[in-house]
């Protein structure tokens, strides 16, 4: 095997930290969507059929058929900047490096990249070598974890490291489902929103949703959520009639994890219940998962079934609060590896 060549390194030894997040096309166009779904749904991990079975389905089907579909869905959440996902994706790395800074002296290159598209994991690693990162942690921005979100980041990270010479010092972050920062952010986020608009009769906390089996046969997602949901609701003062935790994006025709959302949302329609108003705890930053299929097909489905006022609560994107979060969370998995605040002041005094 021939490895890459290491970049000649004249700057000081630096931290990386590298932000990844699920991915977005390049364009709202049915042929960027195409490029996009084939890498994305090829991974092994996301769609656990037979390989030779899921590529007739995938390159015979799906990809000819499904582009087109979601081209029109992205590009009625398409902004001036771009992809919602990649922009608030970016944003949340340019803040962390700032508020790193304020915390630590310690040279920090924070970066992002997506699973799938652009930037992907392998460029974005390349750079930080670049910048001569000899350590590097990688925060999955997935608080909840699972084998097909959390598990395929590293895959290509460590498939990466197996092509270089000279490797760096590497980490990872598992989950932070319920690190008390994040808890605390999701919680001032939903109480701003209130106090703001008022509160609804009912809350719904939709997370992403997985095939059943893959539950069944270990992924700790399921509970994690669930875990996830509970603290918040704690966190905001909410008795179990005050909350709901369902599960969206269904895709396919075997079972997934229920109550589905969408079910759920015509069925609170179907009561009457004068106002819902549904949050997305799992996602860090608003994407077509939220802005189109909660924020306006959940609407669509709760008001013509009869129900009232509905309200879709944004994710973190760049509060305050949850930069500060994931600062701590960060520094939490640096030490031993640079010096922080008062450690030197500390050693002083010894």
């Amino acid at each position: 095997m021939n490895y890459q060549a290491e970049p000649s390194h004249r700057t000081p030894e630096k931290t990386g930290i590298l932000l990844v997040n699920l991915g977005t096309p390049d364009a709202p166009t049915p042929q960027a969507v195409r490029r996009y779904l084939k890498e994305f749904l090829g991974d092994p991990r996301v769609v656990e059929i037979p390989r030779a079975i899921w590529w007739l389905i995938l390159n015979g089907i799906i990809l000819n058929t499904r582009p087109k579909k979601s081209a029109a869905k992205y590009a009625s959440i398409w902004t001036p900047e771009g992809s919602p996902l990649r922009v608030h994706t970016e944003k949340q790395a340019a803040l962390l490096q700032g508020y790193l800074g304020e915390r630590s002296k310690a040279p920090f290159v924070v970066e992002h990249a997506m699973r799938y598209g652009n930037p992907s994991i392998a460029d974005v690693l390349r750079k930080l070598k670049e910048q001569n990162c000899q350590r590097i942690l990688v925060v999955p921005l997935y608080p909840q974890y699972s084998a097909s979100t959390t598990a395929t980041v590293t895959d290509i990270v460590f498939g990466e490291l197996q092509k270089m010479r000279d490797t760096p010092a590497l980490r990872t972050i598992k989950d932070f489902h319920e690190h008390p920062g994040y808890i605390k952010a999701l919680a001032g986020s939903i109480n701003d929103y209130w106090m703001k608009n008022g509160r609804p009769e009912k809350l719904v906390m939709s997370f992403h949703g997985l095939p059943r089996n893959s539950i069944d046969l270990g992924d700790p997602y399921h509970a994690q959520c669930l875990r996830t949901g509970h603290l918040l609701a704690q966190e905001l003062g909410l008795g179990e009639q005050g909350y709901l935790i369902t599960f969206q994006s269904r895709f396919g025709r075997q079972e997934w994890l229920q109550p589905y959302t969408s079910a759920i949302l015509k069925e609170l329609g179907q009561r009457r219940t004068a106002r819902v108003d549904v949050a997305c705890p799992g996602f860090v930053a608003d994407c077509l998962e939220t802005l189109e299929e909660i924020a306006q097909e959940g609407k669509e489905e709760f008001q013509h079934a009869g129900g009232g006022e509905y309200h879709y609560i944004p994710c973190l994107n760049e509060r305050d609060d949850w930069i500060h979060a994931l600062t701590g969370l960060v520094l939490d998995n640096l030490h031993g590896w640079l010096e922080l605040p008062d450690a030197s002041a500390t050693t002083a005094q010894r």
